[in-house]
């Protein structure tokens, strides 16, 4: 929540992207300008109708930002990271990216509250809601309309009507997540994939028996696959390194033992729905 990894955040993902993808246009001027991933913003900028804060503020409103939401309880880091949310993004510390920034702050905030192991993303949720998402961000952004609708100069009642739109969205992730790791059903989806990979000989007989015993246990140590198997030691190390060089089975050396990899391009048959799939 402090100023440094917010913007360490937004300089790790913009030195991911593109050069293409660093520029963008002011849309009354024409003027084109480069995003220099983890540096503040040095101008004024206009979101759709609002308008942020001075440059010259934004130190001054981030350290405020981290006075506020750096040192909650759990309980409290939950309820508050929809309004961080918000006001990061009313800060809008950035001259682009502060959305993906925003993002990734409440899904790291979330990560460590609930110590989900990042199963679930609320990123993916609001990602599949972005009309209602971009709406109650309006709503926000709206001045206090009266005396009952709090205390600051922005919408109380907008504030309150995002967190539990974006309470509800985090819910909806962790029951669809659920559902999909479900054992039976994740069993029988990698099972079914297995067989017809090896039907088009893409992976080698028996390999189902290495994966559904680490569906079952976990992991598999090295030196249990050939008895597992009932082959020689050299035919399971074999097996194994396909396994591995495929991306589907990893392990943190040599000696440890093998875990599903969970390969991103396995993930529309593995854990259907859980991206879009490419063409």
């Amino acid at each position: 929540m402090s100023r440094d990894d917010i913007c360490k955040i937004h300089k790790r993902f913009g030195e991911l992207l593109p050069d293409a993808l660093l520029w963008i246009e002011d849309p009354n001027t024409g003027e084109r300008m480069r995003v220099i991933p983890g540096a503040l913003r040095q101008r004024n900028v206009k979101v759709g109708q609002h308008i942020p804060i001075s440059p010259g503020a934004l130190t001054r409103f981030l350290e405020r930002f981290e006075q506020v939401y750096s040192s909650l309880g759990k309980a409290e880091t939950i309820i508050a990271a929809a309004a961080a949310h918000h006001r990061l993004l009313w800060i809008h510390p950035f001259l682009d990216g502060n959305g993906r920034v925003a993002r990734l702050m409440s899904h790291a905030m979330l990560l460590e509250a609930l110590d989900s192991g990042g199963i679930w993303s609320i990123a993916r949720g609001l990602a599949r809601n972005v009309h209602s998402y971009k709406s109650h961000l309006a709503q926000c952004d709206l001045s206090r309309r009266n005396d009952l609708d709090g205390r600051g100069n922005l919408s109380e009642e907008g504030l309150a009507s995002f967190t539990c739109f974006f309470l509800e969205t985090c819910l909806d992730q962790v029951k669809f997540m659920e559902g999909l790791v479900q054992p039976d059903r994740l069993r029988n989806r990698i099972l079914l994939w297995t067989e017809e990979e090896i039907r088009m000989d893409a992976l080698p007989q028996r390999a189902g028996r290495i994966l559904e015993a680490i569906l079952f246990r976990g992991d598999l140590p090295r030196g249990e696959v050939s008895q597992l198997l009932g082959t020689s030691d050299r035919h399971a190390r074999r097996l194994v390194a396909n396994l591995v060089e495929r991306g589907i089975v990893s392990s943190k050396s040599t000696r440890a033992p093998l875990s599903l990899a969970f390969p991103a391009k396995l993930a529309h048959r593995w854990m259907p729905g859980l991206f879009p799939q490419q063409s």
